[in-house]
Parts: C-alpha cells; sequence; structure tokens
C-alpha cells in the first residue's frame, strides 16, 4: 500500500492512486514470482545497504513519485527524492537515494529503472519538442498512442516535459477521422449526427485537403487537424481560418527539424505521437 505521504504526492501530480498501486504491483509480480534467486543466494536476508538513483545522461525527469511507489511496495520506506518531477538535470544527477533490506533494494531495482527511465525519456522528448517551438503560439500535444496500460502515466511524463495532453480516453471529445467520415458520408454529416448525439461535446474533425477544411470551418467545429499537409498547405489553411473560432491542429509529417516551421504557421497544437511511442529511455542506473 501507497503511504499516505506518497499518496499525496501522486494526487497533487493528477494521478490516480489505485491505478498507480496496481501497474507498480503487476510490474513487480511479472519480474518476481517467487522473489529474486540470485540475491538470496549471495546475501544475507538481513543485509542493509544504501544506494541512489544516478542518471548516466541529462534530460528531463518523470516518474520519481511511480519509482518511490515500488521502493515501498518492496517494504522499502526509508528513500528520499532529491530531484522533482519535471526538472532538467546533468549526467551524474542524484534523484532518489534509499536505505534498507538489501535484497529489497535489488528486488525494486529494475521496475523502478523502468518506469523511471521510460517516463524520463518521454519527458526529456517532449521538453525537446517544446524548446523547438518556444516563442510561438503552438503547443505540443501528445496523441492516444500509448503503451496498453501506460495511459495515465505517458501523459503525466508528456505533462512534465511541458507538453499538454489531448483526450485521455475516446469520452473525453469527439474526434472525427477518415474512417468516421467514409462511415457517415462526408465531413458536414459525420460533424452534424455528433452534434445531434452530444450536443456540446468539443468537435475535433481530421481533414486531408483544404476543401474539407472549409466544410469543417462552414460546419462549425472547434478544432481542426490538419492531416499530412505541407508547410505551404498549412500556411493557406491557417489564412482560411483566421477568422474563425476555430483551432488548427497539425499531425502526420511532423519531425523535431521541422517543427518550429509548422509552429510558425500560426496552428495552434502540433500532435504529436512519438512523444509516448518513439521517445527512447532515458538512461538512468542504480548505484550502492
Amino acid at each position: 500500500m501507497i503511504s499516505p505521504s506518497l499518496g499525496k504526492k501522486i494526487e497533487s501530480a493528477a494521478l490516480d492512486i489505485a491505478l498507480v498501486e496496481q501497474r507498480v504491483a503487476q510490474a513487480l509480480a511479472e519480474d518476481a514470482h517467487g522473489g529474486d534467486l540470485t540475491s538470496k543466494a549471495t546475501m544475507s536476508d538481513t543485509q542493509v545497504s544504501k544506494a541512489a538513483f544516478n542518471t548516466r545522461k541529462s534530460g528531463t525527469i518523470a516518474g520519481t513519485i511511480i519509482a518511490v511507489a515500488v521502493l515501498e511496495e518492496c517494504g522499502l520506506t526509508n528513500y528520499e527524492i532529491k530531484v522533482p518531477d519535471g526538472s532538467s538535470v546533468e549526467a551524474g544527477t542524484t534523484l532518489i537515494t534509499v536505505e534498507g533490506n538489501t535484497q529489497a533494494i535489488l528486488l525494486a531495482e529494475r521496475t523502478a529503472l523502468n518506469f523511471l527511465s521510460h517516463l524520463s525519456g518521454i519527458a526529456t522528448l517532449t521538453s525537446a519538442w517544446v524548446k523547438e517551438v518556444s516563442g510561438t503560439q503552438t503547443e505540443v500535444r501528445d496523441t492516444r498512442k500509448t503503451t496498453p496500460g501506460l495511459r495515465e502515466l505517458e501523459k503525466y511524463a508528456v505533462r512534465m516535459g511541458g507538453g499538454t495532453n489531448h483526450r485521455m480516453t475516446l469520452t473525453d471529445g469527439a474526434l472525427i477521422k477518415d474512417n468516421h467520415i467514409a462511415a457517415a458520408g462526408s465531413v458536414t454529416e459525420a460533424i452534424t449526427r455528433v452534434k445531434q448525439e452530444f450536443p456540446g461535446v468539443e468537435i475535433e474533425v481530421e481533414v486531408d485537403n483544404l476543401e474539407q477544411l472549409k466544410e469543417a470551418l462552414h460546419a462549425g467545429v472547434d478544432i481542426v487537424l490538419l492531416d499530412n499537409m505541407s508547410i505551404e498547405e498549412t500556411k493557406a489553411a491557417v489564412e482560411l481560418a483566421r477568422n474563425s473560432a476555430t483551432k488548427l491542429e497539425s499531425s502526420g509529417g511532423l519531425k523535431l527539424e521541422n517543427a518550429r516551421a509548422y509552429a510558425s504557421t500560426g496552428v495552434h497544437y502540433l500532435a504529436v505521437g512519438a512523444l509516448t511511442h518513439s521517445a527512447p529511455v532515458l538512461d538512468i542506473g542504480l548505484d550502492f
């Protein structure tokens, strides 16, 4: 069970305590069905050690509160978070220190590092995108291209990197994509049906060309997602929507190298699936 003090940190991070407990328990269960055979053979069950989670590379940190949840699940309560989530650090920075039963520390090690390295990798990549578009009005947003079971944690890591979350679930708004349009018959018909079925819900519609954009603007939606449009097409789209309350989001074909060029067109959002599906882990290790 997560301690009350850690529970407050998790809640203040807008995460669900029960979900964190569940994910941590599942991760530990797949790693140690019957305990750590190597540790049992090489050390006594009363040995005590001190250890630290240290960065091997610079980056932006996310997941310290998840890592210490792993420590607590393994019976380790004498720990200290040295660097809060959202911090930018250099290589060689100590993130967490822990003192306790040596076997317990080694039992927790890999699971804690898996969470911490993965989430910090997402935060680090997100931070790079956010820095690339700094000074523009454009926000960097994630997508639903997340690891099954880890969406809430991965989207938390995006926030720690300075990014913005898109929908957490399919009930957080309507996003009309190409298959919805094909099923409904047209952009206008798809928008009309959503408005009739769920009046007041935020509606975003994906368009492939400027004619579809005109149709979406005429029908009236909150956001239009410009799918795989070139920078020149995106500029034209921004001009078409200039006198509209509709916001524009670019998606598809985006790279860190062209992020600023797209942001400079005046779009409100860049939708970047790579933040969660392609972020390399941040190299972090545990040292006694």
